[in-house]
């Protein structure tokens, strides 16, 4: 998808979410939305079936500068947390993988990639910056929610998913 197009969807969608007066900035203590798409394995993830670990989704574009930078650190959270009940998903949002998928071989990025190619999932958590990441606890309950990101955000990442650890 280009920026142009995913920008006039996501306009679209916060006019729609103004007029109507149903916009939700943070939606901590609210159920995650379920969803199935396909990944980078091969395989469908449901999300409903990682209840019990906690959850990260990053909502990243192939052409987002600030989403280049911040998946190595991502994939060191990863690997630093998944023995404690850590996973982290990153949600690709364009209409053609392409691009993502060269920009994962070329970072080297081992964690799952979920491939939104009809915008379902990015839809259901209202994404609206990129990248946008939402941390879900052992429960299913969304408890975070990061838009953008700028250098040091991976420390707040790492204190959000220690505090969901802990619980």
């Amino acid at each position: 998808m280009s920026l142009q197009k995913f920008l006039s969807k996501k306009l679209l969608g916060l006019t729609v979410a103004l007029a109507t007066g149903f916009f939700a900035i943070n939606a901590s203590a609210d159920s995650a939305p379920d969803f199935t798409l396909p990944s980078s394995t091969g395989e469908n993830v449901r999300l409903a079936e990682q209840r019990g670990q906690v959850v990260m989704l990053n909502f990243w574009a192939s052409w987002c500068g600030p989403c280049r930078k911040e998946m190595p650190l991502l994939d060191e959270m990863s690997k630093r947390y998944s023995a404690a009940g850590f996973v982290l998903y990153g949600v690709n949002v364009e209409e053609d993988n392409t691009d993502a998928k060269k920009l994962i071989k070329e970072l080297g990025v081992s964690f799952p990639i979920l491939y939104d190619t009809e915008s379902k999932a990015s839809s259901l958590y209202n994404v609206d910056a990129m990248p946008t990441t939402v941390v879900i606890d052992k429960k299913g309950e969304i408890r975070f929610v990061n838009r953008g990101y700028k250098a040091g955000d991976e420390n707040k990442y790492r204190d959000q998913i220690r505090e969901l650890i802990k619980e």
